[in-house]
């Protein structure tokens, strides 16, 4: 089972984090919501306390979200997923429906990784099949190298982190284990929800930082030609990380939200 902490009162909210920032990254968001909200943030297969207890896929950490929502008989949820953490919620309701999710929030995400000749929506610094490869090679070999790269491109390039927060990125990431990430990356790299996005059955909200390292303009066009009851929020000194760069800015969307 996953690991999930549960916290608060109020309107349901789900909090589904990205790739090798286990949920501690929402702690900004479960301080300041708890006291309008039950704040579910689980951590996924291959992260923080969940670790290796569940097969290291896409499906299996939707299937396995689903279930805790079941299994607490959740409804009207406010479901809100990070970079990773917005492929697990579709994945999610491709396979369960989303009779339980009245909103969802993605966090600087696309709903394909990867670039292809047809396809220059996934990330910025051009990666394909080709080179996902190589970096799929490297992850366990090179760990050591990655977790200060992979923290520093969270957030917006040339403007200042506090420190609290820079420090959280790096320890978190750090500390995860590659053998199990690799598995995952491989499986979030493999995905195209470009169908689904384009059918979707609930209110959709892409938050996106303006500056971000990772997902550029290009992305947020596309959800507004193509995705249904479609609302963006541009937040302008953030990057791949808004809830972290300008919490109270985010904070206050998620709390309009399950007060709404």
């Amino acid at each position: 089972m996953l690991h999930i902490r549960d916290e608060g009162t109020g309107r349901p909210l789900v909090l589904i984090h990205g790739w090798s920032c286990p949920g501690r990254f929402f702690e900004g968001q479960i301080g300041a919501l708890k006291t309008d909200a039950r704040c579910i943030v689980p951590d996924l297969p291959g992260h923080g306390k969940t670790a290796g207890r569940l097969p290291l896929t896409i499906e299996a950490a939707a299937d396995a979200v689903h279930a805790a929502l079941a299994e607490r008989e959740l409804t009207e949820v406010i479901l809100c997923g990070w970079s990773m953490g917005a492929l697990v919620s579709y994945a999610m309701i491709e396979r369960h429906g989303a009779d339980r999710i009245s909103q969802f929030v993605a966090i600087d995400m696309t709903p394909k990784v990867l670039n292809d000749p047809d396809w220059q929506n996934g990330t910025l610094n051009g990666l394909n099949a080709e080179l996902n490869d190589h970096f799929l090679n490297a992850i366990v070999a090179d760990w050591a190298k990655l977790p200060a790269r992979i923290a520093r491109r969270l957030f917006a390039e040339g403007l200042p982190v506090p420190e609290c927060v820079a420090e959280l990125a790096r320890k978190e990431i750090a500390a995860a284990d590659p053998v199990l990430l690799k598995p995952m990356w491989s499986s979030l790299t493999a995905q195209d929800f470009r169908p689904l996005l384009k059918a979707f059955p609930v209110p959709f909200h892409l938050v996106a930082g303006l500056r971000s390292q990772l997902y550029g303009p290009g992305v947020h066009r596309w959800h507004a030609d193509n995705v249904p009851d479609f609302h963006f929020h541009g937040f302008e000194a953030s990057g791949h990380a808004p809830h972290m760069e300008e919490p109270d800015k985010f904070n206050s969307l998620l709390r309009n939200m399950v007060k709404g």
